[in-house]
């Protein structure tokens, strides 16, 4: 049997999901993020303004435990 996997954007679109899945009757499971939500967000904040071409932050790796 095939295992799919699904990312959904929202919680809206979780809810439609799980309701789809339960009137065809297919079992499914949940799995919760082992992610704080704030913590994912800051993440993809950086991610998303390195892609618009926004400078990161550069750390001299010969002072960084200092």
């Amino acid at each position: 049997m095939e295992t799919l996997i699904a990312h959904p954007k929202n919680e809206e679109e979780a809810t439609a999901l799980k309701v789809v899945m339960k009137v065809l009757k297919i079992d499914f499971e949940t799995e919760e993020s082992p992610y704080k939500p704030e913590f994912v967000e800051k993440i993809l904040k950086g991610v998303n303004a390195r892609k618009s071409g926004k400078p990161g932050k550069t750390i001299d790796v010969k002072t960084m435990w200092k």
